[in-house]
């Protein structure tokens, strides 16, 4: 995602309001500004060329999960229902969002660490430090169904059906690292194979 320019501007807010802004950033983990950007996004709605980070999103998509919830213990019926699932679609496609992108940060480390691997048998060390590479973590067949952007119950199918060596390249295929994921039958979890 491009990185929205910004500009400063001074503006002269009544004190009050301005320890209120700070009050709620600081209780939010966020800063005075991203909240200002926030409520702009809230009133002026889509701006070209302002695209909102994942960070501003989760946060509206948890705000409003949260209205929600309290919504529905007021009172219930079928309108909320149909904004749960919608909204658990929503949480559900930012996950695989993340997913992806923890991917491409993975495929950067390996970038780079085969860049430095090649500058150090060359002798020519342009970097001073090495970085761990990224680690991913095991997953459960619902984690694993959004990173392939399919249904658990078709993993658990295929693993049933396929042997391991046919799971692994069935996974592989369909991992957008192109990694393979093995299943753990004691933690029933499964692993990427390195």
């Amino acid at each position: 995602m491009p990185r929205t320019e910004r500009e400063s501007i001074n503006f002269k807010l009544p004190k009050l309001l301005t320890e209120a802004l700070r009050l709620a950033a600081r209780e939010r983990k966020t800063t005075a500004t991203d909240l200002v950007i926030q409520g702009l996004h809230h009133i002026l709605g889509d701006v070209p060329g302002t695209e909102e980070s994942v960070e501003i999103r989760l946060y509206q998509l948890e705000e409003e999960f949260f209205r929600f919830q309290e919504s529905v213990r007021e009172s219930s019926n079928d309108q909320q229902e149909k904004r749960l699932t919608n909204l658990e679609g929503k949480l559900e496609e930012l996950t695989h969002k993340l997913s992806r992108f923890e991917g491409a940060l993975i495929q950067m480390q390996n970038s780079i660490n085969t860049s430095r691997s090649r500058n150090k048998s060359s002798g020519y060390s342009y970097y001073q430090q090495t970085s761990a590479p990224v680690k991913l973590n095991p997953h459960n067949a619902e984690e694993l169904a959004s990173r392939f952007g399919t249904t658990a119950s078709t993993i658990e199918e295929k693993r049933a059906t396929l042997n391991q060596k046919d799971f692994e390249q069935w996974t592989q295929d369909r991992d957008f690292i192109h990694r393979c994921w093995r299943f753990n039958e004691k933690d029933r979890l499964y692993y990427p194979v390195d």
